[in-house]
Formats: structure tokens, sequence, C-alpha cells
């Protein structure tokens, strides 16, 4: 008689059944910290720092794909928020005024409530008491060369829906022309004081603050990084200079991957220290010789931007420094649970102060008067990095400058070859044209970058005349 337990196709689908389990057990252990993690952490700066409900955020920020698992717990009483996954995994998220939103990870939540903001005693005038850019007073009159009607309809159309299926959720649009504001608009529950997420645009503030200190005399991009992890060693990091860092060619083996459990991800939402986790990373090659966009990179330059100041300053520094003297009154920069502001991804600030950042680099880094930034600093931030192969990157801004010698095979062919940007996940940027004396910016939440730059960019040049 036969064993029907030696039936190989019954054996073949224990197998894989087994297989699929443990591969589901990984999965979840892998990317449930993860989720919770961009949860909490979403959930409690859109709420706490940018003034929203926590249904909006739940339905458009969080509502799709797997962070739709997450349950929130907002608790007003110690400005926290919490996410887990079926009750597994929980993250929590503090609230700290002046700090913004910071994950607990790695260390106390108690050590991290007590770390201390040394912030700016500096007081400005209302920003409605003064004139544009250094207030909020905008003039009466329109810049000669600029058609407000084709202006408006570029603005409109930036607010459109087309598909349903693919929400572009634009939420803010301002228009610097020669240096005056000409056109704004906003979504609903959203306006010109609402501070809003600037994902990667944070690498273009963490690359100004490191040329406000090389103006002061404090860091050099030419000379090895000051990155304490690498002075003793001789694997080949020790050779890794500021400026490869600017250039995202630092040869680091970081994986910036979001679709999945990748450096990137394990560094947000699970480091208590984000740009030491990535000084520890290998080389992969030699440091100059590839380009590979990384937030490690950013976030290694942000913790040399914090030794640089020392810690008696430093949360008071970017104020002081360069965002007040801008006219920049609410951007925020948010620190990891070690203390260190996410470079890489956490800046809020309101549409009209992300203009304002703009517009100090178009104005070669001069602002209220004052030089806040070195001469010849924007030249060389727009000065395509020598391993970036279609000259797409400078000092952590994008360009569109194209291949040395063949401007023409340029990112965008269509826009101008002197455009420059910040750009942020989900479609956040601001864009300077020196040639065309405009500064753009578009905030949003666009799933999966569906947002069509040149469309908007090309709408508003056909409005000059």
């Amino acid at each position: 008689m036969r064993n029907r337990n030696s039936n190989p196709l019954r054996w073949i689908v224990a197998g894989i059944l087994l297989l699929l389990l443990t591969w589901g057990i990984r999965y979840l252990w892998v990317s449930l910290p993860i989720i919770t993690g961009y949860s909490a952490k979403m959930a409690c700066s859109c709420t706490f720092l940018s003034g929203r409900p926590l249904s909006a955020v739940e339905k458009e920020e969080l509502g799709t794909g797997p962070l739709a698992w997450a349950t929130l717990r907002l608790d007003s009483s110690d400005q926290s928020v919490t996410a887990t996954v079926f009750g597994l995994a929980a993250k929590k998220a503090i609230y700290r005024k002046g700090l913004g939103c910071t994950l607990v990870n790695g260390i106390p939540e108690s050590a991290i409530r007590a770390q201390a903001g040394n912030f700016s005693s500096a007081t400005l005038p209302p920003a409605d008491s003064l004139p544009w850019p250094m207030g909020d007073r905008l003039s009466d009159t329109f810049p000669e060369g600029i058609d407000r009607t084709r202006l408006m309809a570029a603005i409109n159309t930036a607010f459109l829906e087309p598909d349903t299926t693919r929400l572009l959720r634009t939420r803010a649009v301002v228009i610097v022309y020669k240096g005056q504001l000409v056109g704004e608009q906003y979504a609903p529950g959203f306006d010109r004081h609402t501070p809003q997420l600037s994902w990667s645009m944070a690498k273009s503030v963490t690359s100004a603050l490191v040329g406000k200190l090389v103006m002061e005399g404090k860091l050099q991009p030419d000379q090895p990084a000051p990155v304490p992890e690498w002075q003793s060693v001789k694997d080949g990091r020790e050779a890794i200079t500021l400026k490869n860092l600017l250039h995202q060619s630092s040869g680091l083996d970081f994986e910036e991957n979001y679709a999945k459990s990748s450096d990137a991800t394990n560094m947000l939402f699970r480091e208590a220290d984000m740009g030491g986790y990535t000084a520890g990373h290998a080389l992969r090659e030699k440091p100059g010789t590839r380009f590979y966009y990384s937030s490690g990179n950013s976030n290694i330059i942000a913790g040399i931007v914090r030794r640089t100041i020392g810690d008696a300053a430093y949360h008071s520094y970017p104020a002081d420094s360069l965002f007040y003297p801008a006219g920049i009154r609410s951007m925020v920069l948010e620190p990891d649970a070690n203390g260190t502001y996410v470079g890489s991804s956490y800046a809020f600030a309101n549409a009209r102060d992300w203009a304002r950042f703009g517009l100090l680099y178009a104005n070669d880094g001069m602002a209220g008067g004052h030089r806040l930034l070195p001469e010849g600093w924007v030249k060389a931030t727009v000065t395509p990095a020598p391993a970036a192969p279609r000259g797409q990157y400078g000092y952590q801004f994008w360009l569109n400058a194209g291949p040395a010698g063949n401007s023409a095979a340029r990112l965008y062919p269509q826009l101008p070859e002197d455009m420059y940007y910040a750009d942020g996940y989900e479609g956040q940027y601001v864009i300077v044209i020196p040639s065309r004396q405009l500064v753009l910016v578009r905030l949003g939440q666009t799933n999966g970058d569906n947002f069509d730059l040149v469309a908007f960019v090309g709408g508003v040049l056909g409005a000059l005349k």
C-alpha cells in the first residue's frame, strides 16, 4: 500500500508555503518599524508643526499602501504621536517647540526631551510691517514684462487634478519675478503661514549652512571632511573631502532606496545618529569618481555643521546667521534623536520663506543689503560635479546644465540651461532661473512624483514677454 505522505507534490507545496510564511515574517520584522516610524514622524510633524488635522494626514500622507496599516495615537498632553501595526512595532515621535518632531530611536525619550535648545533671542519686526522680501507687505504694482493673465493660468493649472487616480495635491505655488512676488495660490487647508515639509530640499538648506561656515573661515570644501570616524582609518574614507559629500560623490557604500528596507530607510526611521550611521559605511569606490545620490552624505554634512558650530550655539545658529537675516521666519529644522538636524530631509517653512531661500541664491548670497553667503559660493554651487554624468548636480542642488559641451543632453532640454533647483520627494521645488530673473516654489504631496515640472515652469516662462 502506497504511503500518501510520500507524495512529492505535497512536500513541494508544503515547502513553498513554509518559504512564503518565512518570507512574510521576515518582511514584517524588517518593514514594520519603518512603516510605523514613517507614520509617527509624519503625523507628528504635520499636526503639531504644520497645524493640520490628524484626519487629513491619515487620509493624504498615510492613506495608501502599507502605510494605511498603521494605527495612530495622538497624545496632546505630551505632544506626541505613536504608531503601531497590528499592535506591533510601536514607534513614537515627540514634538518640541522650535525643534519640531523627532522619532524616539536608540535613546530614552526622557534624554531626548532633556536636550537643550538654545534658540535665537533675536526679535524681528512683524512680517506684515515690512515690504517684501524682508516682510510680507507686497507691492501694488507689477514689474514690466509679464502677462498676468497667462501667469494666473499657469498657476491655476498647477492645482488641477486631471487624473483622480493619481492626485497631484498641489498645496502652494509662489512666483517671484525680478525680486517681486507676482503670483501666489494655496489649496484649501493651507495658506501663506502654513509650514510645509521640504523632504530633500533640506539638503540645499544644509549646503547653505556650509556656505555660511565657509564664509566664516571655519570650513574648506577641498579639505578632507572633518568626520571623527575617518580621522584614524586607512581604508580610503580619510580621503573623502567635504566637496565630495556636497557633490554626492563620496564613494560610500550606501543604498538610497525607499521601496524597501535599505540604508536610507533604516537611517531615517531606525537610527538615533543618522550621520554617524552613514559615516560607518565602507567605501564602494574611490571618492570623487562616481555620482550617487545619497541622503546619508547630507546627514554626514549635517554632523560636520554641528561639530563646527559647537553645541552651545548650534540651535540658534541657522536663524541668527542665515534665516532671519534673509527674512525667513518660519523655517524649522528637525533633529534626529541624537540632536543633529536631519540635513537630508526634515525642514519645514511656509511657501513665502521657501521663495526667500531661493531669492538668497538668485541674489548671489545677498539679502537685506548684507552678504550671507561668500562671494563665489553660488557659482560653485551651480558648477556641475565632475562625476555627475549629465551635469545634473552641484552643491546639494540639482542642475539643468547637461554634460560638458553637450547642454542639449540636460535633464530638461525644454527648460533653460541655467535653471537649478532644490528638489524634494513628492514634488517639492524651489527653482531658480537667473536668465529669466525667476524664483518658483511649488509644494505638494504628489504620490509617485507625477507633477509635471516642465509644464509648470514652461507655463510660467510663457507668461514673460
